[in-house]
């Protein structure tokens, strides 16, 4: 069965990171969800690579939806680091809360560079898909090989018998907006039982 993605949740960093490529990338990226009707599912803030990525689709004429703590509002309302453009944003409990909501929201999951909030995100949604608890395709859009050095440690982990080689396969990587959005629209959701693996 082929994926209907209409909502996309973008993880990404509250930073801009040291490569202009990651700017670049994460813009390209908000023009293409924008262009395609696709809405941006992403953490609601005004900075960092998820800044860009919002303002971008706003730009182009898309719509967002941001989901964010009331602590981290609180803590950003006054140095108006929240979005004030959002189509759409959910001020929720906490983070767990946050997650939740940001998966239900989204048919599809996409992670930009980012730091160790990202990779916490990234990894809850794979755990996720790999236990059979959601069947929503999952991408990696590996700016300027920042991901290299985690894709090989996650060959790795088949390797030392911790990770199936199907369920690895079940993560799509490229390094184009364009092609990942394309392979995510045409992901074969297939349910793979972890114990038989």
């Amino acid at each position: 069965m082929k994926n209907s993605i209409k909502k996309l949740c973008v993880f990404c960093g509250s930073g801009l990171g040291n490569s202009l490529e990651f700017i670049r990338k994460a813009q390209d990226l908000g023009t293409l969800l924008a262009n395609s009707g696709i809405t941006l599912v992403y953490g609601g803030g005004n900075v960092g690579l998820m800044g860009e990525l919002a303002q971008t689709v706003l730009e182009h004429g898309g719509s967002t939806i941001g989901v964010i703590p009331k602590k981290i509002h609180d803590m950003i309302g006054h140095l108006d680091l929240q979005d004030p453009g959002l189509s759409e944003i959910h001020v929720v409990e906490d983070m767990h809360v946050r997650k939740r909501m940001m998966y239900d929201l989204s048919d599809g999951f996409v992670i930009l560079p980012g730091g160790i909030g990202t990779l916490e995100e990234f990894f809850e949604v794979f755990t996720w898909y790999q236990l059979g608890y959601h069947f929503k395709p999952i991408g990696m859009l590996n700016v300027d090989n920042y991901f290299d050095r985690l894709n090989s440690f996650l060959e790795h982990m088949v390797c030392q018998g911790f990770l199936s080689h199907k369920h690895h396969d079940m993560l799509l990587v490229e390094e184009c907006p364009k092609l990942l959005v394309e392979r995510l629209l045409n992901h074969e959701v297939v349910y793979i039982d972890k114990l038989e693996c």
